[in-house]
């Protein structure tokens, strides 16, 4: 065997103690009424006695219940003796030393402590019957018991004397009784106690041997016993013995030095007062270990639990939402249904207006066109006065050659000088006038171009003016249309209404008149709405589903809900179910 082997124990492990297969060897003190002991064989195959299973009560031969019932007479019998014994001298002392007063008083104290004595071996006895035993119940019953032999040996002592020897050996006399009756109790509750709980076995004793040579050892192998709950002397034996080898083997591994060994090394010899055996010591710190993974994974679960919890919540709440968001979107096409009429009416009324605005931009425009129409009229005056110039200009030249000739003529004979100032004073004058009749043909040339603009322009002003009038007779013709058709409509809408509440009248009067319920009111009224709705009364012998789809696409659950005042969709649903049947079963609203 190598140093860092662990040996094996030195001793082989005990048998666990074997409960007893009869209970013939300790027979109860008490009687069996209410049949707790004994029971008897359900099956002619069972056996009539032995242990059953671990835990099981006993069933006893006829035999031992005879034997069991002789017990307990004796028992009560050997209680009523020592009460007969007791009572007159326990009475009369209490009587005449105690100062109780009167001789009543005096037996009924001994009485009372007499039966306090019986309910508590009584109690005792059948809570350990119960498997609920009380331990302390009995240290009581001694005290009153030693009670009672004190006060009966007092009561025969004479007064004023010092006790001799014969008083003691009378109060010894006195306390047989009593003292025989608490040992057959004791008897009796051990016994009941190994009956109802075979499992629970009988303590070994420690060798009185073992007490001389090894006292001190002994009592620490007592105290772990008594305090752990071995029962087994030979398995605590076997405990100390693998104990002292693991210590050896330790001693060996590490030269004599346990200091040196680790914690969990030194875990049975720490262990090892607290009831541990060497194998559970070291086997702690794994389970501690494995407890504390498994502490971490029940963590770790929870968790994710709480984190699943917490996504489920989130996905309800998002689902809520989304119905609520379903429910207000369906509001809000019925808000928009209800009032579509009333923006197509303020669409037209605006568009009307804006048609107004382009007549008055068309009219202003007009306007700007006669203006240029003036201006035109302004230059075509300008270049007739500017002709009307240049002919004044032309006569006036002529008049001035004609005046130059008449000059030449007369002044034939004149200076050649006179005359060639002349003739350059004329030639100068016409160049002039030629220049100024130039400048006049180009001003008005150019006047004669932008008249032409100014009346293009003018031209065109007039057709767009044309057009947009032919636009503005063609947009009133269309509202005055449209304004024929939507009256045409609200009077077949109000005829609609008319001939509906008509007809919900009559059905009406022809419900009161059957007597129907209110549900059943309530299918018809669907049926109705359907048929206003415009579901053809035409063919609606076919099959359920073909039927109720048709419903379905003419009649919404928020339409029911709406007219009939029902808050539930399921409820709507099945009124609309209902109509189908209705309408299969060959009701008509018309009928």
């Amino acid at each position: 065997m190598t140093i860092t082997e662990l040996p094996r124990s030195a001793a082989a492990p005990a048998s666990a103690p074997t409960p007893l297969d009869t209970v013939s060897a300790t027979p109860p003190a008490a009687s069996d009424p209410a049949g707790f002991l004994s029971r008897e064989p359900e099956k002619a195959s069972e056996p009539e006695s032995g242990t059953g299973s671990e835990g099981s009560l006993v069933t006893l031969t006829t035999g031992q219940k005879w034997i069991v019932t002789t017990i307990v007479a004796a028992a009560l019998a050997l209680a009523g003796i020592g009460l007969y014994l007791s009572f007159a001298h326990v009475a009369a002392f209490a009587h005449t030393e105690l100062r109780f007063g009167t001789l009543t008083k005096g037996r009924l104290f001994a009485i009372g402590v007499d039966i306090g004595i019986m309910v508590m071996i009584a109690v005792d006895l059948v809570m350990a019957w119960l498997k609920r035993p009380i331990s302390w119940i009995r240290y009581p019953v001694w005290l009153l018991t030693a009670a009672t032999v004190v006060l009966n040996a007092a009561s025969g002592a004479p007064r004023g004397r010092a006790w001799q020897l014969m008083d003691y050996v009378a109060a010894g006399a006195h306390g047989i009784v009593p003292v025989l009756f608490i040992t057959v109790v004791e008897v009796g509750r051990d016994s009941i106690d190994r009956i109802v709980r075979p499992d629970q076995a009988e303590r070994d004793s420690i060798p009185l041997i073992r007490w001389v040579l090894a006292p001190i050892a002994t009592s620490r192998i007592y105290r772990r016993m008594r305090l752990w709950g071995i029962t087994s002397y030979p398995e605590m034996v076997r405990r100390d013995q693998e104990l002292i080898a693991y210590e050896q083997w330790l001693t060996r591994k590490y030269d004599g030095d346990i200091s040196k060994a680790t914690e969990d090394e030194r875990l049975p010899m720490t262990m090892a007062p607290y009831g541990y055996t060497v194998a559970e010591a070291l086997a702690m710190p794994d389970q501690q270990e494995q407890a504390a993974d498994q502490r971490a994974e029940e963590t770790e679960q929870r968790r994710r639990d709480a984190k699943t919890r917490k996504i489920l919540a989130e996905k309800k709440a998002e689902g809520a939402r989304a119905r609520a968001q379903g429910a207000l979107d369906a509001e809000l096409a019925q808000i928009a249904g209800e009032t579509g009429q009333a923006q197509a009416h303020a669409q037209a009324q605006l568009n009307a207006a804006q048609r107004a605005a382009e007549v008055e931009q068309e009219a202003m425009e007009t306007a700007l066109v006669a203006e240029a129409k003036a201006k035109t009229a302004e230059a075509e005056r300008l270049e007739a006065a500017s002709r009307k110039e240049r002919a004044a200009l032309d006569k006036e030249a002529a008049a001035m050659e004609w005046e130059a000739a008449e000059k030449r003529k007369e002044a034939a004979e004149a200076d050649k000088v006179a005359a060639a100032e002349a003739r350059a004073i004329e030639t100068q004058t016409i160049a002039m006038a030629r220049q100024a009749a130039a400048e006049a043909d180009r001003v008005a040339a150019e006047t004669e171009r932008d008249a032409a603009e100014a009346r293009r322009a003018a031209a065109e002003a007039d057709r767009k003016a044309a057009e947009e009038k032919a636009g503005e007779e063609a947009a009133l013709a269309a509202i005055e249309q449209a304004k024929k058709e939507a009256a045409e409509a609200e009077a077949a809408a109000a005829e609609a209404r008319r001939a509906a509440a008509e007809i919900e009248r009559a059905a009406v009067e022809i419900e009161d008149a059957a007597k129907l319920s209110p549900r059943e009111r309530a299918v018809r009224k669907v049926v109705r709405m359907a048929v206003a709705a415009g579901l053809g009364l035409e063919g609606l012998d076919g099959e359920f589903d073909q039927l109720h789809r048709r419903l379905t696409e003419t009649v919404s659950i928020a339409d029911i809900q709406r007219e009939l005042a029902v808050s539930s969709t399921d409820t709507a649903s099945k009124y609309r179910q209902e109509a189908t049947t209705l309408l299969l079963e060959g009701y008509r609203p018309h009928c």
